[in-house]
């Protein structure tokens, strides 16, 4: 039997939090504005970076940004406006010029939550049967509450986005929740049993290491939960963190989920490209938005095509 999105929150232990915004301040940027966020997600003080049209016409489409790993523990969701050297360039000001509000927080061993490390919050919530990334995926699930509740955000029009350890939580997330519209993910779209077949698996950190999963699901068939909600996958065929045979065994996996609605999938593989966002998935990236999420011109048109 496939797993179910209730059996998956049972293994990954997911939780669901309470979310208040604590404080906020404003940088104008002329065209778009960044909002920097204090919220209490359950117990816990996040910081949570936002960016959006300075002056929509309406409740704009919005997206859950999800940051990436990299090493770099101090960086979290300042990703989303200062980028990394694996990305074309920040999305942030990106989304907002094209018409969506987008926010990314701090995950837990990241950015301002980088008070542990990452070994050592991972092996003590393996003793008690729980992992890390389970905690990402709450905390996650808690931002896509925010951003639900707020007043210029459409709650039907919110997308998910997210490179390497963010893609995972992009699409894991978007299997558990269904007020994910459309989600876009980049380069670590790959079955974990032949990674662990081919000892790939061990280029990702103790953080994605979710105890029992493998026993009941894989990559392909937590992807397949999402249908009919159109997905993105784009993946580099050089990229050691999915090696082509694990991603082609999870494309087998998920494709017979869309049989039916077989444009709802897209994939964008690239030859010689390895863990990096290219300018061909950055474009796809933002065309797919565009056709799924609609974004609204000031004028109150539709937008299609790239952004750039």
């Amino acid at each position: 039997m496939p797993v179910t999105a209730s059996r998956f929150r049972e293994i990954l232990g997911f939780e669901d939090r309470g979310v208040t915004r604590l404080g906020q301040a404003v940088e104008d940027k002329g065209d778009y504005a960044i909002e920097y966020l204090r919220l209490r997600i359950g117990e816990t003080e996040v910081r949570g970076l936002l960016t959006r049209p300075t002056a929509p016409s309406g409740p704009c489409p919005a997206i859950l940004y999800a940051h990436s790993h990299g090493g770099g523990y101090g960086i979290g969701a300042r990703e989303l406006i200062d980028g990394r050297e694996y990305l074309v360039s920040p999305l942030g000001s990106v989304f907002a010029r094209a018409g969506y509000v987008t926010l990314c927080i701090d995950m837990p061993v990241f950015g301002e939550r980088a008070n542990v490390s990452e070994s050592a919050a991972a092996k003590a919530l393996l003793w008690y049967g729980k992992s890390l990334f389970g905690e990402m995926l709450s905390d996650h699930a808690a931002a896509l509450s925010y951003l639900v509740g707020r007043e210029d955000v459409d709650p039907d029009r919110i997308g998910a986005f997210g490179m390497s350890m963010g893609c995972v939580l992009s699409y894991w997330l978007a299997a558990l929740d269904r007020r994910i519209a459309a989600v876009a993910h980049l380069c670590c779209f790959a079955d974990f049993r032949t990674m662990v077949a081919l000892g790939a698996h061990d280029g990702h950190g103790i953080y994605l290491t979710v105890p029992g999963l493998l026993n009941e699901a894989d990559s392909g068939s937590i992807a397949a939960l999402i249908a009919p909600r159109p997905q993105l996958i784009c993946v580099g065929e050089a990229d050691h963190l999915s090696p082509p045979a694990a991603v082609a065994r999870a494309m087998d996996e998920l494709r017979p989920a869309y049989a039916d609605m077989p444009d709802m999938l897209e994939f964008v593989s690239e030859p010689g490209i390895g863990h990096e966002e290219t300018p061909t998935m950055r474009a796809a990236v933002l065309d797919f938005l565009a056709r799924h999420l609609r974004p609204q011109t000031e004028a109150g048109g539709e937008q299609a095509g790239i952004y750039g």
